[in-house]
């Protein structure tokens, strides 16, 4: 009984630790709007929360390899934090090719950001409600 309590709060608490990480990658990119020649960067949250869990993570494509790149003359992805595994932290398509080679999009980046924010502030919410709800079983109220 136990087991199932912690592991759902160990679940919804790597998806905080997720969701903080992506909320930091973003707001690099919008920092860096302006900064030409800046590559965009975002995380695959699925592939991420596949790798945190041990869960088996679908294969991508074929022709892709282990560690995120098409072909061998390619620089491998690497992630800000030991939790995130490779092909986690991507780069963003560029949708308005820019002068300058910068490939943020602002509206992308700020939709990105609100929808992060927002599903930051559920998993908050779920964690205290679990805690709130452990804590009136143990008082028996």
């Amino acid at each position: 009984m136990l087991a199932n309590l912690t592991s759902s709060l160990d679940f919804q608490s790597k998806a905080l630790v997720l969701r903080a990480e992506r909320q930091r990658v973003i707001a690099s990119n919008i920092a860096n709007a302006d900064t030409p020649g800046y590559a965009g960067r975002d995380i695959n949250f699925k592939e991420a929360m596949n790798a945190a869990t041990g869960a088996s993570a679908q294969s991508l494509t074929a022709s892709t390899s282990a560690d995120g790149t098409t072909d061998p003359r390619h620089i491998a992805l690497q992630a800000s934090t030991a939790s995130l595994g490779s092909t986690a932290l991507r780069y963003t398509a560029q949708s308005q090719p820019a002068m300058d080679g910068n490939s943020v999009d602002m509206d992308r980046e700020r939709a990105n950001f609100v929808d992060n924010s927002v599903r930051y502030e559920a998993t908050l919410r779920f964690i205290n409600g679990q805690a709130k709800t452990i804590l009136s079983a143990i008082q028996g109220q």
